[in-house]
């Protein structure tokens, strides 16, 4: 099966996706995300899923689980991890409205990563329309956290990914066409800082009004808090920088400084088995007439999990686009199909 054969329309999959990006699905909202859910699970559903709701927990949103008919249905397959929350609050289309120039389209959450998940289902479809049967059963997971970390389905998708032999993340592509076979580690940290009011004199005062600090910025507050992120190449690396961060907390002049460890993902470096996953993908690419690099990228992904867990994993199959999380946010229209198509041809011949 030539995956360049199969009819991939970018034009038509753009109408498809406009619905999505519409549907506004910041991370806090867990109602907004769960409306998300439902405009994926009805549209999986149709397509001959078998839809499973999971419960949302730690104020977070559900997930979605989705699989597809399949002979060996029960085995090991193909798991699609994605994420349906964004970073743009509800409003964000007054600012960030759906719109085409040539061959950019720009909405929020359209690059991070609408636009991947939408593909992966076109492919999905395209390949069903095919009568092709994929030599692996496929399963989706749709998850609503990533951007914050992933605290509340870490475990859901690592549970998930071992059922299977393959994982294949649509996060946005690499500007160089690319796709990524690793992940730096992340850290993140809550900061607490107790006090500061109390080193006020009749000289100077001190009060916290930024960050996370006090009501209105005319009152002196005791406490504040913020948050803080570290990244690295190697897990050695970041474990030394968490017990820096860690240190810092004390007291000085009976000012209080509170650090306290959040979310963290693993770094995921490529092993032989990532590296066989990605050379098939590049196998696809080429029988479609295009170059495919690959590399590690800075920035975390739920890849960083099944990576680390020593599932072969491919993350960056997503659209290519510019300027996530940002009011100019937006995807390359041509790369829809060349996308779709890319993840139908792996999804053909992963055995």
């Amino acid at each position: 099966m030539n995956p360049a054969n199969l009819p991939f329309d970018s034009e038509a999959m753009l109408l498809g996706l406009r619905g999505w990006v519409e549907c506004e699905s910041p991370t806090w909202d867990a109602g907004a995300v769960e409306r998300m859910l439902d405009i994926a699970a009805r549209e999986m559903a149709i397509m001959g899923a078998s839809i499973e709701r999971i419960a949302g927990r730690q104020g977070f949103g559900g997930c979605v689980r989705a699989r597809f008919p399949h002979p060996k249905q029960g085995e090991p397959g193909i798991l699609i991890a994605g994420h349906l929350d964004t970073v743009h609050p509800v409003g964000t289309l007054e600012k960030l409205a759906w719109r085409r120039e040539g061959n950019k389209c720009f909405g929020p959450g359209i690059f991070d990563m609408k636009g991947g998940n939408y593909l992966t289902l076109e492919a999905i479809r395209q390949l069903a329309r095919a009568s092709f049967t994929t030599p692996l059963p496929i399963t989706v997971l749709f998850t609503p956290d990533e951007e914050v970390g992933t605290p509340s389905t870490r475990d859901i998708i690592e549970a998930e990914a071992a059922r299977n032999k393959y994982v294949l993340v649509p996060e946005p592509g690499r500007p160089n066409n690319g796709v990524v076979t690793g992940r730096y580690a992340i850290a993140r940290f809550n900061l607490e800082a107790t006090g500061i009011d109390g080193m006020t004199t009749e000289d100077c005062t001190f009060s916290v009004g930024i960050v996370h600090g006090g009501q209105w910025v005319n009152c002196v507050a005791t406490t504040c808090s913020g948050e803080a992120l570290s990244m690295a190449k190697r897990q050695d690396d970041l474990d030394r920088g968490v017990e820096r961060m860690l240190a810092l907390s004390g007291t000085a002049n009976d000012v209080k400084f509170k650090v306290t460890r959040g979310v963290t993902r693993p770094v995921w470096e490529p092993d032989a088995g990532t590296m066989a996953l990605y050379e098939k993908a590049r196998g696809v690419a080429k029988q479609m007439g295009i170059e495919l690099p690959h590399g590690s990228a800075g920035g975390g992904s739920d890849g960083n999990f099944t990576g680390a867990m020593g599932i072969p994993t491919l993350d960056g199959l997503g659209v290519r686009g510019a300027d996530a999380h940002t009011l100019n946010e937006h995807i390359e229209v041509d790369s829809l199909a060349e996308r779709g198509r890319l993840m139908a041809g792996l999804l053909a011949t992963l055995d």
